[in-house]
């Protein structure tokens, strides 16, 4: 009899639990009713408009070697500022809504004396590999387990840097329902997820959290999905509103800029939060992600609110500086009478009293002084790069 080694066995571990992150299709009823959606088309999920995942015609090769080889700062020379919210979280907001930015496109908001947690991210990489892919340079400021008790979590869509493998096998434990898009339940009900708290949406659907005054409802984004070379858009991508008695938020997922943020506003508005992506954007792939100075079109197009951007400071996930998204936002939008809201990350703020941004990346930005600093192996920064 062959004994394996006890380094065979621990490859063999790194291996079954690397593929479990990759998660689980969607079989039975569940595909079923996905097949029934009006964004289901020849066996995938697609854009309202002729918008794919990959790059713009005409930019591949001068987009795939600045990738490789630019000089750009993509990640900072030192952790950024943060904060600890546990002594305010032991507090109800005084105005009934309060956001604690976590780092990418993770938020804990209380509203209305109710908890959501959005896109939780806690791994070290977003990726399916331990081993390998985008590693986080910034670090979670509490974790998991001193969060206070949740009501809901959102999952926008099953990108690695918005589903995380190793935070939902954790969250999993808690008596907490999931709200996400159509065939991402196949992930969770993989992981531990209990079937009967996983509330699948297409677009305009909506579902009112048990026993308590406060809805979600999935929204158009334009965008794509997928976890591995197959796969790709067999599950819904969507931007998600949540309504209690007294306020509302809208947050973005992933989601290039589309008129249909006009029609979110009308149906769903007004918003007293929006929650809108800004990093990790390209003019060559412009179409499935905003960026900035888009985030800023996108938020007159919703209507206006208190602006808090995300999808920044954690993962070097593309071609641009690290601050380069704070650094537009804190040029562009009080020209544009932006009420915007940039705390620390960690910092618990209830948007309303927020009256000025401080730029408290910049003392990081200062350490660098101008030098270009050694990139990671592309390897390392493509987690949600739509090269096809």
């Amino acid at each position: 009899m062959c004994i394996p080694s006890a380094r065979r066995q621990s490859r063999e571990r790194y291996y079954n639990k690397d593929m479990s992150a990759f998660g689980a299709r969607a079989t039975g009823l569940r595909l079923e009713r996905m097949k029934g959606s009006p964004r289901w088309h020849d066996g995938v999920f697609r854009n309202t408009a002729r918008v794919g995942p990959g790059l713009r015609k005409g930019t591949a090769w001068s987009t795939v070697g600045e990738f490789l080889f630019g000089g750009q700062r993509r990640t900072p020379l030192a952790p950024l500022p943060s904060a600890s919210p546990l002594e305010l979280w032991t507090r109800a907001p005084d105005t009934g809504l309060r956001a604690t930015w976590l780092g990418h496109s993770t938020v804990l908001v209380e509203i209305d004396g109710l908890r959501v947690l959005t896109d939780p991210v806690w791994g070290e990489r977003a990726s399916p590999m331990s081993f390998a892919g985008p590693k986080r340079f910034q670090p979670v400021p509490v974790p998991i387990s001193s969060l206070p008790p949740l009501d809901a979590v959102i999952i926008s869509h099953d990108h690695y840097d918005h589903l995380d493998y190793p935070s939902i096998l954790e969250l999993a434990r808690l008596d907490v329902p999931f709200f996400t898009s159509l065939g991402v339940g196949a992930h969770l009900q993989s992981w531990g997820v209990q079937p009967e708290r996983i509330n699948e949406l297409d677009w305009w659907e909506s579902i009112e959290l048990r026993g308590r005054e406060l809805s979600f409802t999935a929204a158009p984004s334009q965008h794509f999905s997928g976890r591995g070379v197959a796969g790709r858009n067999t599950t819904l991508w969507s931007s998600f509103v949540v309504k209690g008695p007294k306020h509302s938020f809208f947050f973005s997922g992933d989601t290039g800029l589309t008129p249909e943020y006009g029609e979110i506003r009308d149906r769903l508005g007004p918003f007293d939060l929006v929650m809108l992506e800004v990093g990790a954007f390209h003019p060559a792939w412009g179409d499935i992600h905003l960026g900035p100075e888009n985030a800023l079109t996108a938020l007159e197009l919703l209507g206006g609110g208190a602006f808090l951007p995300v999808h920044w400071g954690t993962f070097n996930l593309a071609i641009h500086a690290w601050d380069q998204p704070a650094e537009t936002l804190i040029e562009l939008a009080p020209k544009r009478s932006v009420h915007l809201v940039m705390p620390l990350i960690g910092e618990a703020v209830e948007p309303s009293r927020v009256e000025r941004v401080d730029a408290w990346w910049r003392p990081v930005s200062a350490l660098e002084k101008g030098d270009n600093q050694p990139q990671e192996p592309a390897s390392e920064v493509a987690a949600d790069y739509p090269i096809d």
